[in-house]
């Protein structure tokens, strides 16, 4: 059975309205913001990672649902694995009294479990947010017409494992989005009044434009010539159409995908201006279904793989 298909079984289970089918980064339960994501060694981080990092980017991953349902966090729980490897152990719990204090976050409670030595660790987190006044903005709510943006840059975090893993030369910027990513919450905050529609940029531009298509009815027309890289990616990969369909399709960019109508523009990049961060538009929706893909006037054929899945 196929994540897809696992997700689909538990819809039927997941009936609460507060579920939101299952079709988006968070559940929302009155005022409560609610997400849980999981990390595991050899499909989330490398098993020479450094645990401090490993910390940082479980807490750093939750934060990013709640930035894309523009919530303010207020604690988390935690699922920690025992390897038996004390040293280990004590290093991830000094990561994440640094990560927490960052963001000013109560751990509040969660659990703890034994595996044998040698098996590969995982983690989970819950983090709690309280919705903004205007309601929570979902992946559902883009209507044809719209102007599909982005935030930051994409693709360093997949340049990032690539310098890791010895593929390409190294440089910090890249190497500090994939180890350390920094979830868009102030930002989430200020636009979630502007968007009709939010989530955040985890397996992929890709794959994740084509969920928030297929939540919300549309189709989604993405400009790939358009998507931002850093000078940082375009120092190790030249700016062709290979480099951008890898950005977009890397993921752990954990920036912020979002649906407006066109007359927001101008709040919209003057919102983000004020945070001095950068937003660019990528493409927009139509009538139809999936996402069409185009770089400058050519039509590109959508690559086997969209984007991260289990």
């Amino acid at each position: 059975m196929t994540e897809a298909d696992f997700i689909a079984r538990l819809r039927g289970i997941a009936t609460d309205p507060a579920a939101r089918g299952l079709a988006d980064d968070a559940a929302v339960l009155g005022d409560l913001v609610l997400t849980h994501d999981m990390i595991v060694e050899g499909v989330h981080f490398l098993p020479d990672e450094r645990p401090q990092d490993v910390a940082w980017k479980l807490v750093a991953v939750n934060l990013s649902d709640l930035a894309a349902k523009g919530a303010t966090p207020v604690g988390v729980l935690l699922g920690y694995s025992l390897a038996g490897d004390a040293a280990w152990d004590a290093a991830f719990a000094d990561g994440l009294d640094i990560v927490l204090r960052r963001y000013g976050l109560p751990l509040l409670g969660g659990d703890t479990v034994g595996v044998p030595a040698g098996a590969p660790r995982s983690f989970g987190l819950t983090a709690i947010g309280r919705a903004p006044a205007e309601g929570a903005p979902s992946r559902s709510g883009m209507k044809p017409g719209d102007r599909l943006w982005v935030s930051g840059t994409i693709g360093n975090a997949g340049a990032g494992l690539a310098m890791r893993l010895g593929e390409i030369d190294a440089n910090e910027t890249c190497l500090a989005a994939y180890s350390r990513p920094q979830p868009q919450l102030t930002l989430g905050q200020v636009l979630a009044p502007h968007v009709r529609a939010m989530m955040d940029v985890s397996d992929g531009l890709l794959i994740d434009a084509q969920r928030m298509a297929t939540a919300s009815g549309c189709r989604i027309t993405l400009r790939l010539d358009a998507v931002p890289l850093s000078a940082a990616l375009l120092a190790v990969r030249p700016d062709v159409l290979d480099t951008r369909l890898a950005a977009a399709t890397a993921g752990d960019d954990y920036q912020l995908l979002f649906a407006a109508d066109p007359d927001a523009g101008a709040v919209i990049r003057a919102t983000a201006e004020a945070l001095n961060i950068a937003v660019t538009p990528i493409g927009h929706a139509g009538v139809g279904e999936g996402i069409v893909v185009i770089d400058g006037a050519q039509r590109v054929a959508l690559p086997d793989r969209l984007g991260f899945m289990h």
